[in-house]
């Protein structure tokens, strides 16, 4: 069963207004990630993906990613969507996040843009901001959607919404 969309407001944007499969677009705003006082990724020029009943996923372009911090990671999956992704690690001094980025560099026709980005989960990191917003982690730990005020749900992810 499908959850009753929570209402938008002026300047909200619904998960469920978004389309199924995903669109990918131009994202306008900066979108920082900071982690044990590194600047791990800082871009204007990021991309999103809107998919039906998800809060959207960031992409941010390889040369503003701190690439010394990136390690690649084993396994990989498929997206009927986006085609095969690649995982990544983030290694800052000490600490390793394992397996917190992903990527396509052979992304499928609709999704080409992302062939030199990399997508991180919001959860691991110290700070993650979309414009002058601190964003939080989709529910649950399989999708990596970042939650602004700007964006309603109920969200994909969370207990119950397996189906959805």
């Amino acid at each position: 069963m499908w959850p009753a969309p929570d209402p938008a407001g002026p300047g909200q944007e619904s998960v469920w207004d978004y389309p199924r499969p995903p669109r990918l677009e131009a994202e306008p705003r900066r979108l920082q990630i900071r982690h044990g006082g590194v600047v791990l990724a800082d871009t204007l020029a990021g991309w999103r993906t809107l998919e039906t009943s998800h809060p959207p996923t960031y992409y941010i372009p390889l040369a503003d990613v701190a690439q010394a911090h990136l390690r690649a990671a084993g396994g990989g999956s498929w997206c009927e969507w986006k085609g095969r992704a690649r995982y990544w690690d983030v290694v800052i001094a000490e600490t390793v996040l394992a397996s917190v980025g992903w990527s396509y560099p052979q992304p499928t026709a609709g999704f080409a843009p992302l062939a030199d980005c990399i997508a991180f989960y919001c959860q691991p990191f110290d700070t993650v901001m979309v414009g002058d917003e601190r964003a939080r982690p989709q529910p649950g730990g399989f999708y990596g959607g970042w939650i602004t005020s700007w964006v309603v749900g109920p969200f994909k992810g969370g207990p119950g919404s397996q189906y959805w």
